[in-house]
């Protein structure tokens, strides 16, 4: 089963993401801090890591610490339509994919699915 590792500390969408992933079939670990965020990683090598850029401990910093032990992992982060300069600030962290939440939950079970097919 695919593992995604999710940065998200809004209980909503915690379980919008984990109701989604168990009907696409992959498995989501979710965290809330940039250190459970990496020890996430280490144990588990997802293949997609999804990181909400208004969670409250550091999303910015958490992209940070992930593109410093991979530059490759997926990232796939979400934000406010209007919040444009936190956008390009996790574009610049290393974020690979930024997009409003609308378009995010509008379109989570596509991404999910695309990161188990490529797992």
């Amino acid at each position: 089963m695919a593992q995604i590792v999710a940065f998200v500390d809004d209980l909503f969408f915690q379980a919008k993401i984990l109701e989604t992933a168990k009907h696409v079939g992959v498995e989501v670990r979710t965290c809330t801090t940039p250190e459970a965020l990496l020890s996430e990683i280490a144990k588990h090598s997802p293949a997609l890591v999804v990181v909400d850029l208004n969670a409250r401990n550091k999303p910015l910093e958490a992209i940070k610490q992930v593109r410093a032990v991979s530059s490759t992992l997926p990232l796939t982060c979400f934000l406010s339509h209007v919040q444009v300069e936190l956008a390009e600030q996790a574009r610049a962290a290393g974020c690979t994919d930024v997009m409003p939440r609308s378009k995010f939950t509008q379109h989570l079970a596509t991404i999910l699915a695309h990161a188990k097919s490529h797992s």
